[in-house]
């Protein structure tokens, strides 16, 4: 599998599938999942309160993925998946790994060839830059999968630097 790097908006990318750094709710919030939200429109929250409904009635687990439509997204789906809140006296990196994991495989069961994966964690969630992009690239890196393409896409500058450095 190919793993690249590129800086701009996760909404903007054409590829079979983004994952949604969401929160357990599946129901919307800031950043990254309120971006694809919005941009993605009603549908998206259909399809995750529908989820809820029927069998996540508690939510979706921290390092596990479901997936719905992308609604009006340039691609077919949204990979949703829950990282951990970063804490500096409990060692949560393989819940980290554990989110982007299971979203590739989630990927490869809908038949998507080429995902688009935000630096999940590394927001509100508090994990610090250089080690989310390494919980990101060891996790990718480790995964196999029939996917051919892997797409870190970093939205500030600083993170896109932190990933091409550890990419080369």
């Amino acid at each position: 599998m190919r793993i690249l790097a590129v800086q701009g908006d996760i909404t903007d990318q054409r590829v079979d599938a983004i994952v949604n750094a969401a929160n357990s709710s599946l129901l919307g919030g800031g950043g990254v999942d309120g971006a694809i939200h919005r941009k993605g429109g009603p549908a998206i929250l259909d399809e995750c309160r529908k989820l809820r409904a029927a069998h996540l009635g508690g939510g979706l687990p921290v390092g596990q993925a479901v997936a719905t439509t992308a609604g009006n997204l340039p691609t077919r789906w949204v990979i949703h998946t829950v990282g951990p809140v970063w804490s500096a006296s409990e060692d949560r990196s393989e819940l980290l790994r554990s989110a982007y994991r299971e979203s590739l495989r989630l990927a490869a069961d809908l038949g998507a060839d080429t995902v688009a994966f935000p630096l999940i964690s590394s927001g509100v969630y508090g994990w610090p830059l250089d080690d989310a992009v390494t919980q990101a690239l060891t996790a990718l890196r480790e995964t196999e999968s029939p996917v051919s393409e892997a797409r870190l896409v970093l939205f500030s500058p600083a993170a896109y630097t932190a990933a091409t450095h550890q990419l080369h």
